[in-house]
């Protein structure tokens, strides 16, 4: 019995250590005296991403989702100018795992072994920005951080989801208080 309320703990454990692998940071600023009621079409300034087929999905996703709200893509000349950057990097994190936990005595729990080992996984961060074309200054920036798989449907899903996020009460209205 106290084998398996050790081994239900240390599962439990291992859960709660992933829970920062999948979680997605999004965040997002802009310029609170900018009226955003005033812009209607954008352009493509930049997009870089690791290679041209996230390059393309960044874009289309996106693309949708200033469709949604209302907004129209042009060629050129359009009243704001997007960049959007993409980028991995491996992280390390540590990890602690408890083994022979032992009973609760008057201290505490007993005598236990803990083993931390160095786990790697891989982080992807999508930047979007919108610059006002006639000035020229940033008036809007959005980011998204997530863990990436080695799944690619899964990491659509991900990407798409990350701009949902980005754009969900775009654009701000007067009196928003800036999110993060």
């Amino acid at each position: 019995m106290r084998r398996k309320v050790s081994q239900l703990l240390m599962l439990a454990g291992l859960l709660i250590a992933a829970l920062p692998l999948t979680a997605q940071h999004v965040n997002m600023d802009f310029n609170d005296k900018i009226n955003f009621s005033k812009y209607r079409t954008y352009y493509w300034q930049k997009i870089d991403m690791p290679d041209d087929i996230w390059k393309e999905r960044a874009r289309e996703a996106i693309d949708a989702a200033l469709a949604s709200k209302g907004w129209m893509r042009v060629d050129a000349d359009g009243d704001v100018a997007l960049v959007a950057m993409g980028a991995t990097q491996t992280k390390t994190e540590l990890e602690t795992f408890y083994d022979g936990m032992g009973g609760w005595g008057w201290y505490g729990w007993g005598g236990g072994v803990a083993t931390t080992v160095p786990v790697q996984h891989t982080e992807g961060t999508l930047i979007v920005d919108m610059f006002d074309a006639e000035s020229k200054q940033l008036i809007w920036r959005a980011s998204a951080t997530d863990s990436v798989g080695k799944d690619p449907e899964h990491n659509v899903k991900k990407l798409n989801k990350a701009v949902e996020k980005m754009f969900k009460k775009f654009p701000p209205q007067p009196g928003d208080k800036k999110r993060s």
